[in-house]
């Protein structure tokens, strides 16, 4: 597997949105951008756990995630696993009060962390 060199971790920890793809039931494609963390090695979302993406990560934990500038295609795939509300990491939550100033254990909607361990980056 290709490996988060330098350039791309400033650009995981910088860049705000990410797209992500996850899969219906009945495999049509589902496609959204996101409010993302990168954190040890790995990419936090937090979703409402009533939205298309969460329903379709239940049936399915595939997932694909893309930073938004075409030009420079940084494209992850992995798994997709819930976090336990008990389990949250500190310094996840601390991250997503830093790039958004917002607090997602006080979130009364966006109640879902979803966690993704890269499997393969595509970059180029």
């Amino acid at each position: 597997m290709k490996t988060v060199d330098e350039q791309m971790e400033r650009r995981l920890r910088a860049e705000h949105n990410i797209w992500v793809a996850t899969a219906r039931p009945d495999g049509r494609p589902h496609l959204t951008p996101t409010w993302f963390v990168w954190q040890a090695g790995k990419v936090y979302l937090c979703i409402d756990p009533a939205s298309v993406k969460a329903r379709n990560l239940a049936h399915n934990d595939r997932i694909a995630l893309a930073l938004e500038n075409g030009a420079t295609p940084l494209i992850i795939e992995g798994i997709g696993r819930q976090v336990d509300e008990v389990e949250w990491p500190q310094a996840v939550i601390a991250e997503f009060k830093r790039k958004y100033d917002w607090d997602i254990t006080a979130d009364e909607q966006y109640r879902c962390l979803v966690e993704t361990k890269p499997s393969k980056i595509l970059s180029w």
